[in-house]
């Protein structure tokens, strides 16, 4: 028990959420950690051994592709959207085999991009943002050529919450003939339930794969990510042999891997359904309306109006007063461009917790 009292020592260190208002992550559903504790022994690197478990996950990659307009899109669960995308920007590479394979992604993306470029020697070219800080097509268009691979649009940005014109990227990736990924890890279980008349996934004939991350707003545990592809010739893209094993091959970029992931995902998507989804995404856009009106009798103003529950807000002082606020228990983000306080308004993030933020963004704002 003494081991178990210093593990809680180091646990208690950690900042709860009930104070930070910048992660994508959140606590997860109850019936997410039961699953999780019963399938916390399992790896889906050997499916031969944990065969319930990989038809386990192949249902799951059903219910995900079924939200994403396509019920037999292929795939698998991964550690999260890092791993997603580097996979999908190998898929292309390797099926386009061009001696200097070159992606093209929004100005935008994730920094994960940067990790599959400089891991996989994929030239990674970015494409500028317009006014709304969606990506500019057109530029987009510019920088294809000939050694170009696949391009990339954001459905839920990291900084924003912005949507790309997923639309038509779509057409541009038919039109070129290369692919198309996009990266929903944040939106992927978002904008199904917002009252948006906007397309991002499947549902466009030229998205090849979709990025979206349970373990954000699907309230599964960490980790669980995924990566979709529109069908089987983007695995097979990404097999190598396993000679040892009864199960000859495989496509994931992990070798060993749990189930846990796999098992609270599909708890929590078995329970809550896509109704009960679309009432807690509806609580978190009223709670970031809430902190916009807020935040608005404090002098701030959004960068945009938010699409989801991401939101920033101008201000040139960003990093002084994150940084002010971290000392005093407060987690939340800045970012440079433009210069402005961002936030994630997650489950946890209720009028409660923005109420005590508040009062204490005050006491920061009286220093400056």
């Amino acid at each position: 028990m003494e081991i178990l009292e210093e593990l809680k020592a180091f646990r208690c260190k950690d900042i709860p959420y009930s104070r930070v208002l910048s992660s994508m992550c959140t606590i997860p559903h109850p019936i997410a950690v039961k699953a999780h504790v019963e399938f916390i022994n399992t790896n889906l690197g050997d499916p031969a051994i944990f065969r319930g478990s990989a038809e386990l996950e192949r249902e799951v990659i059903g219910m995900i592709g079924k939200l994403l307009h396509h019920s037999n899109a292929k795939g698998y669960v991964t550690s999260g959207g890092t791993e997603a995308n580097v996979q999908a920007v190998r898929a292309f590479r390797n099926l386009k085999k061009v001696e200097r394979p070159n992606v093209v992604v929004p100005e935008s993306a994730h920094f994960s991009f940067d990790k599959a470029g400089d891991v996989l020697r994929v030239e990674v070219r970015k494409a500028k943002l317009d006014d709304e800080f969606k990506v500019d097509v057109g530029d987009v268009e510019r920088l294809i050529d000939e050694n170009t691979v696949g391009i990339v649009g954001i459905a839920g940005t990291t900084a924003l919450g912005q949507i790309d014109p997923i639309e038509e990227l779509s057409k541009l990736a038919l039109e070129k003939d290369v692919f198309l990924h996009v990266d929903s890890a944040f939106g992927g279980f978002v904008i199904p339930f917002l009252d948006l008349d906007v397309k991002f996934d499947f549902e466009l004939e030229g998205v090849s794969s979709v990025t979206v991350d349970p373990h954000k707003m699907g309230l599964a545990t960490i980790p669980a990510g995924c990566i979709l592809f529109r069908d089987s010739s983007f695995l097979k893209a990404l097999v190598v042999e396993t000679p040892y094993l009864i199960t000859e091959e495989q496509f994931s970029l992990t070798g060993t891997r749990p189930a846990t992931g796999v098992a609270s995902t599909y708890a929590v998507m078995k329970l809550l359904g896509f109704e009960g989804f679309r009432r807690i995404v509806r609580d978190c856009i009223k709670a970031t309306r809430y902190l916009v009106e807020k935040m608005n009798d404090l002098g701030f103003e959004p960068v945009i109006e938010p699409v989801m529950n991401v939101v920033c807000f101008k201000c040139e002082k960003a990093f002084e007063i994150r940084n002010e606020l971290y000392k005093r228990g407060w987690v939340i983000s800045a970012i440079r461009n433009p210069r402005a306080l961002r936030f994630v308004v997650m489950p946890h993030a209720n009028f409660n917790v923005i109420d005590e933020f508040i009062e204490e963004l005050k006491k920061v704002l009286r220093k400056f």
